[in-house]
């Protein structure tokens, strides 16, 4: 018991919080301090009736559209190993899912179900609620989750981005019969990356159709950095990736020069290191030829020589 307090529960003592190596010790304090999460209660989600599922399905709009064919492939992948390919919206509702006959009964039991709440705020810890609480990729084995009566399961779950760079949704893949010693985790995480990839690369080219699209680089977690561009080559949508290299917020509006010359010099800004990967990749896009690479990114062949130079000068980066 902690006197003096609201917890009118045992609460774990800090020796139970799990250590580092799991990146779930946040989750874990946030249920004891700030949900105050009985860990012993018999509790599983709560489940949306039909009427309100369907106005969280609306919500979801296009994200939701997108995802059915990456959950066919991600299930028809995790099937053989008995998980369930599930989509959660913001506020942790299980949208859709890809469940295996054989495992239904048990998933309806364990709520692997579409309705079911799975916000951290009241399922404790676990896959889609830690994912959406802290905007990550996380994987919670057996008895990693908060709520004892969750032991039984296990979850990894990703980020889903729209194409404004925001965070829409959580692909999750989970199984109330996981091995022991959680050696799916890796595999599991590396699919969901995959097709978390491909769902916001197809909300975004949906969004953008008609606009050339821009690689800035590889893949950051669960974003690919795009960009759109108009006819005038400036910067018309970003995806959540490429808008953490360019300092721009999600959802913020984007109309840019990515080789504005007012762009500050300092080779360490945001803007300056998309500059460099946008050339780079104009560049091996031409196959080095400047003038067509120069075509490409909407400026003169004098200009991109002169940013080639500056940008070699101040990082070294570029030749």
């Amino acid at each position: 018991m902690l006197h003096g307090s609201r917890f009118l529960f045992p609460v774990p003592p800090i020796a139970a919080i799990p250590s580092a190596g799991t990146g779930l010790e946040a989750s874990w304090r946030r249920c004891q301090r700030e949900y105050g999460l009985d860990p012993a209660a018999p509790v599983l989600p709560s489940v949306l009736s039909g009427a309100e599922l369907r106005q969280c399905c609306q919500r979801a709009g296009r994200v939701l559209h997108f995802a059915a064919p990456e959950m066919d492939l991600l299930h028809a992948a995790l099937e053989p190993v008995g998980y369930t390919v599930m989509l959660a919206d913001t506020e942790g509702v299980v949208l859709d899912h890809r469940t295996a006959h054989p495992i239904r009964r048990g998933c309806r039991r364990w709520h692997l179900w579409p309705g079911a709440i799975w916000h951290e705020r009241h399922a404790g810890t676990n896959g889609i609620g830690t994912c959406l609480a802290e905007q990550r990729s996380v994987s919670v084995h057996r008895n990693q989750h908060w709520r004892s009566g969750l032991h039984g399961l296990a979850g990894v779950a990703t980020p889903v981005y729209d194409a404004s760079g925001v965070m829409a949704a959580s692909l999750n893949a989970s199984s109330f019969r996981p091995t022991p010693e959680g050696t799916m985790g890796a595999l599991l995480a590396s699919a969901l990356l995959q097709a978390a990839r491909q769902i916001e690369r197809t909300c975004f080219m949906d969004r953008y159709r008609g606009h050339a699209i821009m690689l800035l680089g590889a893949a950051i977690g669960s974003s690919v950095p795009m960009v759109a561009l108009d006819r005038g080559r400036h910067v018309v949508g970003a995806t959540f990736a490429a808008r953490m290299q360019m300092g721009i917020a999600p959802a913020q509006d984007v109309n840019l020069c990515l080789l504005n010359d007012t762009t500050a010099p300092d080779s360490a800004t945001p803007l300056r290191e998309a500059q460099a990967m946008a050339i780079q990749t104009a560049l091996a896009s031409a196959r080095g030829k400047v003038a067509v690479a120069a075509r490409m990114l909407g400026v003169s062949r004098s200009t991109l020589h002169r940013k080639i130079r500056d940008l070699a000068a101040t990082q070294g980066s570029v030749s």
